[in-house]
Order: C-alpha cells, then sequence, then structure tokens
C-alpha cells in the first residue's frame, strides 16, 4: 500500500504474477491476496471470522467442514466463519482482502456467513440523504457502506485511524488536507490518520470504508 494518503488502485499496487499466489499487508491486520488463474490456496482455518472482499477476478472458496462451495466475483464479499477450513480456487487472476473481525465484533445481520454479497447493493439511492450501513465492526476496525444521492456529502472532519476508501459506484470529490481528488468506482483513496478529510458526491456515489484504529 502506498504511504501517502490519495488515490490509488490496490489492484494495480498488487498484481497478478503467473504461476503464483502472492500476499502483504495492506493496513494492520488487513492482508490482499493476488492469485494467479489456475492456483489456490489451500483450505485453512482461523481462529475468528474474516471477511474476503473480492477486488477483481473470480474464485470459487470451499468450505471443507461442511462441503459448501461459493463462487465469488469482482465487488463481491463473503463471511469466512471462525474454525473452518475454507480453500480459495482463482478461476481468474484473482486480487482480494482478508479482514480479519477477530474475537468480538459486531456483525450487521443480513450478511450471512458463507453468502456471497456484492457491497454496492447494500444499500440504496434515497432522495436528498445519505444511506449508512455498518457491516462489520470490533475495537479495532470498523467496515462501512455508505450511499450519497446528488449533492450530499460528509462535511470535513478526521478519523481516529487509518483508512481507504473504496469507490463501488458513480464519482465522488474526495476532500483531503485543503485539495480536492476525484474519485471513480473501482479506485480507492488512501487516509492518515488524523488527516482532515471531506466526500461529496459528483452525481450519486456509493462507496465503502474499510477504518482501522490504533
Amino acid at each position: 500500500m502506498q504511504k501517502e494518503p490519495g488515490t490509488c488502485s490496490i489492484v494495480k499496487e498488487n498484481p497478478v504474477i503467473p504461476g503464483c499466489t502472492v500476499s502483504g499487508e495492506i493496513l494492520s491486520g488487513v492482508q490482499c491476496f493476488s492469485l494467479a488463474r489456475g492456483t489456490d490456496i489451500s483450505a485453512e482455518s482461523y481462529p475468528v471470522a474474516v471477511l474476503q472482499y473480492n477486488l477483481a477476478g473470480q474464485a470459487v472458496l470451499r468450505d471443507i467442514d461442511t462441503n459448501h462451495e461459493a463462487s465469488i466475483a469482482s465487488g463481491e464479499i463473503i463471511l469466512k466463519p471462525a474454525n473452518h477450513n475454507i480453500g480459495v480456487k482463482a478461476t481468474d487472476d484473482i486480487i482480494y482482502l482478508e479482514i480479519p473481525l477477530g474475537k468480538e465484533f459486531v456483525m450487521n445481520q443480513v450478511i450471512k456467513a458463507g453468502e456471497v454479497f456484492k457491497l454496492k447493493e447494500l444499500v440504496p439511492y434515497q432522495d436528498g440523504k445519505i444511506v449508512n450501513m455498518d457491516i462489520a465492526s470490533n475495537d479495532h476496525m470498523k467496515f462501512v457502506v455508505m450511499s450519497f444521492d446528488e449533492g450530499t456529502g460528509l462535511s470535513e472532519h478526521a478519523a481516529p485511524g487509518e483508512a481507504i476508501v473504496f469507490a463501488l459506484d458513480g464519482n465522488g470529490i474526495i476532500g483531503y488536507e485543503g485539495k480536492e481528488y476525484p474519485i471513480k468506482a473501482g479506485e480507492q483513496f488512501h487516509f492518515a490518520k488524523g488527516g482532515l478529510h471531506s466526500v461529496k458526491a459528483d452525481g450519486q456515489f456509493k462507496m465503502a470504508l474499510l477504518l482501522v484504529l490504533g
């Protein structure tokens, strides 16, 4: 992950290497995986639940404890339960994030373990309003999805942790430390802890926010 705040592309910064699997930390505890087509991560379990957020490509996840399979594509997210042996096979070049939820976390009830969701479809647009849904949170992390109707936005504020905005639909403008940065679906924006920022919709706009506290 780039060190300086600003518009970025996790996909471009974590390219797939043919025949290989690559992983690395992009925020504290948050791992990015790049898997070439035909490669896999063999079944493994974690002591905590994990969100897998697919940024590019398509894969099949198999829970060998339940014999359940799920196909996950770009823009989709799935909750992998704790202590389940789950493997990932890349049916295309794939790039995804793993977001560990810790032993104690709050999960929105619309998210069911093993079901695939498209993030941008979790919240609707509403005339003149900002719609917010907390996906998951714990003492160290918060993951949120938001929709902004045209003309709406968040006034300048600071967050108590490092964060990444994921643009999901439409176009927005990120204000950061006195400068404005256009952002469109498929791009990300990296905030430093305590950085003054604002968000406004350029038309209608949807985004997800991953905030890591510390």
